[in-house]
């Protein structure tokens, strides 16, 4: 093996005769974006898109400052601390090559817990103008079956009675806007960039809903001052392994503590609503649009959705990554079946969009066999994807009484998941902030399986859906009867039309 060099700023010019490096000069950049949740999403996207911008000396107000938000993070924060905020971009083509490249856009990093008055005074900083956002679907803190915001959360609790030291982003957003109002600063625009239709209205909203409990005499100004773009954002960005880090140390030399492996594919849609300025993004190819609702529609009801589909499957067959799944033949039919028959007509007229071609993309792209996403990772907290993927396109479908026989048997087949054991005997890893209520339903289902739509929390009032129930009850009866391959099997015979 070659000389390792330890990846920093010190060690980057010997790197660069390795691998890709940034060619701008990462000490004349100022701090322009705030970004909370530096795992591995936000690396391989937005970080990705800002430092191929900052090659563009025009731009080098656009730095970002990475904040690691939860005790849970310390092991990325002291990685990136560690190595000057550097980080490897290791991109796994189709063809099997690897793309790889040193990332200098995240210019510092902070960690909340253990200073959060420095993150508050990061973010109320006159530099900064955007404060993004990576803190998956959960961390938005809402009740699926009301809407409104989860005033219960003992997290929550805390931030009301110790606002100077918060744990919630929202407790941080409050007492930074407050910050920016008492200074006399000019507004910020809060960015999010997670899963959810409508985040940026779904920040706002929710971030209000706190505010005006936590301190009511902000709410006008963040009316006033305040922008919250909704955004698209895609780029599949699996766990890394340990041996993706051995493998980078082998085949380039570099001691990375904590590479970003992704697949070729990005997308960004992004509302253009920024208060205070933005990135020229749109020169490294986001895309700036009035109305980004047609494109999140389609992305999380066919991707996310798709992920979602492949991982509880996948899950109970006995695989272990996504690709396993979607290169099984009856487990990618299904796939298919239901976007063509479920998803596609809810969709509506897509503008510029080739949806058939979008879709064949998806099963080439989940079908990677170099990604290797684990399928543990997309189950997790299905709690909270399963409203947000995939009951809107159920909705949809009764609404206007179409079939939703293979949505529903997505729904049995969480219901048999969630009981954390699969049909060959294999105990499943449930990582889930309700796996508890998830649990204690799914063993109850046993007996009746409608108890676990019973789950208000994730399901509404789906349960008053005779439809649905019937649909759901009946493919929960197969699967306990004749094996969740046979099933999908049966379900997939009984339909033709597929994309």
């Amino acid at each position: 093996m070659e000389n390792i060099i330890k990846l920093n700023q010190q060690h980057l010019a010997e790197i660069s005769t390795k691998i890709t490096t940034p060619s701008y000069d990462r000490s004349t950049i100022k701090t322009g974006i705030v970004h909370v949740g530096i795992g591995g999403f936000h690396r391989a996207h937005e970080a990705f898109y800002t430092d191929q911008l900052l090659h563009d000396k025009s731009q080098s107000e656009w730095g970002i400052c990475g904040v690691a938000l939860l005790d849970f993070d310390t092991k990325i924060y002291n990685t990136l601390q560690d190595q000057n905020s550097l980080y490897t971009l290791i991109i796994k083509e189709l063809d099997g090559s690897f793309t790889k490249q040193i990332i200098g856009s995240i210019v510092e990093v902070l960690f909340a817990p253990e200073n959060p008055l420095k993150v508050i005074e990061k973010m109320a900083s006159p530099e900064v103008k955007i404060i993004s956002l990576t803190i998956t679907e959960g961390g938005y803190n809402y009740n699926e079956a009301t809407g409104e915001f989860n005033f219960e959360n003992p997290l929550i609790q805390h931030d009301l009675a110790t606002p100077n030291a918060p744990k919630t982003i929202f407790g941080y957003l409050t007492q930074a806007l407050q910050l920016r109002k008492e200074n006399g600063l000019k507004g910020v625009t809060i960015q999010s960039c997670d899963n959810i239709q409508g985040n940026g209205h779904m920040t706002e909203k929710m971030l209000l809903s706190y505010v005006q409990v936590a301190a009511p005499t902000l709410v006008s100004w963040i009316d006033e001052h305040v922008s919250f773009p909704n955004a698209m954002v895609d780029r599949i960005t699996p766990a890394t392994s340990p041996l993706d880090i051995e493998k980078l140390k082998e085949t380039s030399g570099i001691d990375d503590g904590w590479p970003v492996v992704c697949e070729p594919f990005k997308q960004w849609v992004i509302e253009d609503n920024f208060v205070a300025g933005r990135p020229n993004w749109e020169t490294v190819g986001a895309q700036f649009v009035k109305d980004v609702v047609p494109y999140e529609k389609m992305k999380l009801s066919l991707l996310n959705a798709g992920h979602s589909v492949l991982g509880i499957l996948g899950a109970l067959y006995g695989y272990s990554t996504i690709d396993e799944a979607a290169n099984d033949a009856d487990i990618s039919s299904f796939l298919r079946i239901y976007m063509g028959n479920e998803v596609t007509p809810t969709l509506g007229d897509l503008e510029g969009v080739n949806l058939k071609n979008y879709k064949f993309s998806l099963i080439q792209r989940f079908g990677n066999v170099y990604i290797k996403d684990q399928i543990e990772r997309i189950c997790s907290e299905s709690s909270a994807k399963i409203p947000i993927f995939i009951l809107p396109t159920v909705y949809a479908q009764l609404a206007n009484h179409r079939t939703i026989q293979h949505a529903a048997f997505i729904i049995a087949a969480f219901a048999i998941y969630s009981v954390g054991v699969n049909e060959h005997g294999a105990q499943l890893m449930i990582k889930d902030a309700m796996e508890i209520v998830l649990t204690e339903k799914a063993i109850l289902a046993r007996n009746n399986p409608v108890l676990f739509l019973e789950i208000t929390a994730i399901f509404g009032d789906l349960k008053s859906s005779k439809t649905f129930v019937d649909a759901y009850s009946k493919a929960y009866q197969n699967i306990v009867t004749n094996g969740i391959e046979k099933s999908v099997k049966d379900i997939n015979s009984t339909v033709l039309n597929k994309i």
